[in-house]
Protein backbone atom coordinates (compact mmCIF):
# COMPACT_ATOMS: atom_id res chain seq x y z
CA UNK A 1 0.00 0.00 0.00
CA UNK A 2 2.73 2.50 0.72
CA UNK A 3 3.93 1.95 -3.01
CA UNK A 4 0.77 2.65 -4.50
CA UNK A 5 0.74 5.87 -2.11
CA UNK A 6 3.81 7.15 -3.24
CA UNK A 7 3.20 6.96 -6.75
CA UNK A 8 0.02 8.71 -6.46
CA UNK A 9 2.03 11.32 -5.22
CA UNK A 10 4.64 11.23 -8.07
CA UNK A 11 1.47 10.92 -10.33
CA UNK A 12 0.31 14.05 -8.62
CA UNK A 13 3.81 15.83 -8.74
CA UNK A 14 4.16 15.02 -12.17
CA UNK A 15 0.56 16.62 -13.35
CA UNK A 16 1.56 19.49 -11.04
CA UNK A 17 4.73 20.32 -13.07
CA UNK A 18 3.30 19.95 -16.23
CA UNK A 19 0.08 21.72 -15.76
CA UNK A 20 2.52 24.93 -14.64
CA UNK A 21 4.64 24.77 -17.92
CA UNK A 22 2.07 23.74 -20.20
CA UNK A 23 1.75 25.91 -23.15
CA UNK A 24 -2.48 25.19 -23.63
CA UNK A 25 -5.00 23.50 -21.77
CA UNK A 26 -7.98 22.33 -23.31
CA UNK A 27 -11.10 22.08 -20.48
CA UNK A 28 -14.76 21.67 -21.06
CA UNK A 29 -16.56 25.04 -19.95
CA UNK A 30 -20.25 25.10 -18.74
CA UNK A 31 -22.53 22.36 -18.62
CA UNK A 32 -24.54 23.60 -22.10
CA UNK A 33 -23.75 24.76 -25.04
CA UNK A 34 -24.90 28.33 -25.61
CA UNK A 35 -26.37 29.52 -28.85
CA UNK A 36 -24.91 32.52 -29.84
CA UNK A 37 -28.20 33.31 -32.72
CA UNK A 38 -30.10 34.17 -29.13
CA UNK A 39 -30.63 38.30 -28.63
CA UNK A 40 -28.08 39.86 -26.46
CA UNK A 41 -29.14 41.83 -23.72
CA UNK A 42 -27.19 44.36 -22.21
CA UNK A 43 -27.85 46.78 -19.46
CA UNK A 44 -25.58 49.62 -17.50
CA UNK A 45 -25.79 52.60 -15.35
CA UNK A 46 -24.98 54.50 -18.30
CA UNK A 47 -25.10 54.51 -22.28
CA UNK A 48 -22.92 56.66 -25.27
CA UNK A 49 -23.62 56.41 -28.73
CA UNK A 50 -21.46 57.01 -31.72
CA UNK A 51 -23.64 56.98 -34.61
CA UNK A 52 -20.39 57.97 -36.63
CA UNK A 53 -18.77 54.45 -36.52
CA UNK A 54 -21.58 53.01 -35.37
CA UNK A 55 -20.21 51.72 -31.62
CA UNK A 56 -22.16 52.12 -28.55
CA UNK A 57 -20.37 51.98 -24.87
CA UNK A 58 -22.37 50.60 -21.88
CA UNK A 59 -20.37 51.57 -18.68
CA UNK A 60 -20.76 51.27 -14.74
CA UNK A 61 -22.31 47.44 -13.81
CA UNK A 62 -22.50 46.43 -17.26
CA UNK A 63 -24.23 43.26 -17.69
CA UNK A 64 -24.51 41.53 -20.91
CA UNK A 65 -26.93 38.55 -20.97
CA UNK A 66 -27.63 35.59 -23.81
CA UNK A 67 -29.48 32.39 -23.26
CA UNK A 68 -27.61 30.96 -19.75
CA UNK A 69 -24.43 32.85 -20.45
CA UNK A 70 -23.58 36.05 -18.43
CA UNK A 71 -20.93 38.34 -18.98
CA UNK A 72 -20.13 41.45 -16.44
CA UNK A 73 -17.71 44.35 -16.83
CA UNK A 74 -16.83 47.68 -15.76
CA UNK A 75 -17.12 48.70 -19.71
CA UNK A 76 -18.41 47.22 -22.43
CA UNK A 77 -17.87 48.54 -26.00
CA UNK A 78 -20.51 47.18 -28.70
CA UNK A 79 -19.27 46.87 -32.30
CA UNK A 80 -21.92 46.64 -34.70
CA UNK A 81 -21.95 45.06 -38.20
CA UNK A 82 -23.26 48.35 -40.39
CA UNK A 83 -23.66 46.13 -43.08
CA UNK A 84 -25.96 43.14 -41.62
CA UNK A 85 -27.15 45.21 -38.72
CA UNK A 86 -26.51 43.21 -36.04
CA UNK A 87 -23.80 43.23 -33.53
CA UNK A 88 -20.57 42.52 -34.53
CA UNK A 89 -18.38 42.05 -31.35
CA UNK A 90 -18.28 43.00 -27.80
CA UNK A 91 -15.46 43.99 -26.12
CA UNK A 92 -15.46 43.88 -22.38
CA UNK A 93 -12.85 45.71 -19.90
CA UNK A 94 -12.33 46.35 -16.18
CA UNK A 95 -13.13 43.48 -13.37
CA UNK A 96 -14.60 40.76 -16.28
CA UNK A 97 -16.59 37.67 -15.36
CA UNK A 98 -18.36 35.38 -17.33
CA UNK A 99 -19.98 32.46 -16.36
CA UNK A 100 -21.38 29.83 -17.90
CA UNK A 101 -23.56 27.02 -15.91
CA UNK A 102 -21.41 26.36 -13.00
CA UNK A 103 -18.48 27.46 -14.55
CA UNK A 104 -17.19 31.41 -13.91
CA UNK A 105 -13.91 32.64 -15.27
CA UNK A 106 -12.42 36.04 -14.31
CA UNK A 107 -10.07 38.61 -16.59
CA UNK A 108 -8.93 41.85 -17.32
CA UNK A 109 -10.79 42.29 -20.57
CA UNK A 110 -12.59 39.95 -23.29
CA UNK A 111 -13.75 39.68 -26.67
CA UNK A 112 -16.78 38.03 -27.96
CA UNK A 113 -17.22 37.63 -31.58
CA UNK A 114 -21.22 37.19 -31.58
CA UNK A 115 -21.47 35.33 -34.95
CA UNK A 116 -18.42 32.33 -33.81
CA UNK A 117 -19.90 32.45 -30.40
CA UNK A 118 -16.19 32.49 -29.71
CA UNK A 119 -14.74 34.67 -26.15
CA UNK A 120 -11.60 35.64 -26.05
CA UNK A 121 -10.00 36.49 -22.49
CA UNK A 122 -7.09 37.87 -21.21
CA UNK A 123 -4.77 39.31 -18.66
CA UNK A 124 -4.54 37.52 -14.92
CA UNK A 125 -7.21 34.73 -16.32
CA UNK A 126 -8.63 32.83 -13.28
CA UNK A 127 -10.97 29.68 -14.14
CA UNK A 128 -13.14 28.38 -11.59
CA UNK A 129 -14.90 24.97 -11.86
CA UNK A 130 -16.03 23.47 -8.58
CA UNK A 131 -13.24 23.77 -6.13
CA UNK A 132 -10.68 23.47 -8.97
CA UNK A 133 -8.99 26.32 -10.23
CA UNK A 134 -6.11 27.39 -13.33
CA UNK A 135 -5.02 30.47 -14.05
CA UNK A 136 -3.83 31.24 -17.46
CA UNK A 137 -3.02 34.47 -19.56
CA UNK A 138 -5.63 33.62 -22.22
CA UNK A 139 -8.70 31.77 -22.13
CA UNK A 140 -10.13 31.41 -25.46
CA UNK A 141 -14.17 29.92 -25.06
CA UNK A 142 -16.34 28.17 -27.60
CA UNK A 143 -20.19 29.01 -26.81
CA UNK A 144 -21.21 26.55 -29.31
CA UNK A 145 -18.86 23.30 -28.00
CA UNK A 146 -18.91 24.22 -24.45
CA UNK A 147 -15.54 24.00 -24.38
CA UNK A 148 -12.46 26.21 -23.82
CA UNK A 149 -8.80 26.41 -24.40
CA UNK A 150 -5.77 28.21 -21.81
CA UNK A 151 -2.49 29.40 -23.09
CA UNK A 152 0.13 31.30 -21.79
CA UNK A 153 1.75 29.78 -17.98
CA UNK A 154 -0.89 27.72 -17.45
CA UNK A 155 -1.24 26.91 -13.80
CA UNK A 156 -3.44 24.85 -11.68
CA UNK A 157 -2.96 23.24 -7.61
CA UNK A 158 -4.11 19.65 -7.69
CA UNK A 159 -5.17 18.72 -4.16
CA UNK A 160 -4.55 15.48 -2.85
CA UNK A 161 -7.23 13.51 -0.64
CA UNK A 162 -6.24 14.28 2.98
CA UNK A 163 -8.03 10.70 3.98
CA UNK A 164 -5.41 7.91 4.91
Amino acid sequence: MPYLRSLFIGLLLTLCSAAAFAQGTNVAFGTFKADPTLPVEVTADSLDVNQADGSAEFIGNVLVGQGEMRLSANKVLVIYDQEAGGIDRLEATGDVVLVNGPDAAESDRAEYTIDSGVIVMTGNVLLTQGQNALTSDRMTVNLTTGTANMAGRVKTILKADSDG
